[in-house]
């Protein structure tokens, strides 16, 4: 059994969390296009967008935990992020960069939709 971790990223959001939450699951699809660069590929497999049930896949691929759990909360102006993962070995990194990651997304997010 791995080492298990629980990471928790926040960013400011101008455009309003409802906005990024509405956009991330209701919207999804959009994402690639005002990410570019950053998310090449998004697929809903099974279910709609991102609902409970649903099976969804983003081209990220990443070999280093056993679990590896997103969960995302939005307040009036926050948007959070939330890892929790189990890591394959002692040795290996704390998903940081993959955490700064997301919060660049949400801010490309929100330039986008506070452009509108």
């Amino acid at each position: 059994m791995g080492v298990k971790g629980k990471l928790i990223g926040s960013v400011e959001v101008k455009c309003g969390g409802h906005l990024i939450y509405d956009l991330f699951h209701n919207n999804t699809h959009h994402i690639p296009n005002i990410c570019r660069g950053k998310i090449n590929h998004f697929e809903i497999h099974e279910g709609e967008s991102v609902k409970v049930g649903s099976i969804v896949s983003w081209k990220y691929n990443d070999e280093l935990y056993n679990s590896f759990i997103i969960i995302t909360s939005y307040d009036h102006q926050w948007t959070t992020w939330t890892f929790v993962y189990e890591k394959k070995t002692e040795e290996t990194p704390e998903p940081l960069v993959f955490l700064g990651f997301t919060l660049d997304v949400t801010k490309d997010i929100e330039g986008h939709l506070i452009k509108k």
